[in-house]
């Protein structure tokens, strides 16, 4: 089996999108699960790259943060009214399909 994409999903992904990912065999981590509920962004995304998980988000905190050069696993960003639940979930399964680990690392892929 290819080296795949592990996701790290914020307090902020909706749930059905979560459910959709994990029926779908996709391997995730929620902060919910990870007990890190309002833990600080920096503090979220260091976790995520030690966890080696792309945190997938609609909080522009972390794309400040990706500019600023911090070290990353990967971030995957999705406005939050842009998509349907479905669409959102689609366009996580293609990042999932399509991308490896490697090419995520210190990259922001906007959905």
């Amino acid at each position: 089996m290819p080296n795949r994409i592990r996701f790290y999903l914020d307090e902020h992904v909706p749930a059905p999108v979560t459910e959709g990912l994990k029926r779908r065999g996709v391997d995730i981590l929620t902060t919910q699960v990870a007990g890190n509920c309002g833990v600080l962004d920096p503090e979220q995304l260091a976790f995520a790259r030690t966890q080696g998980r792309v945190l997938v988000t609609s909080d522009t905190d972390f794309l400040v943060l990706a500019s600023s050069g911090i070290d990353h696993a990967g971030i995957v960003f999705c406005a939050a009214t842009k998509y349907t639940v479905g669409q959102a979930l689609h366009a996580l399964l293609l990042v999932h399909d399509v991308l490896a680990p490697e090419a995520m690392r210190n990259h922001v892929e906007f959905l």
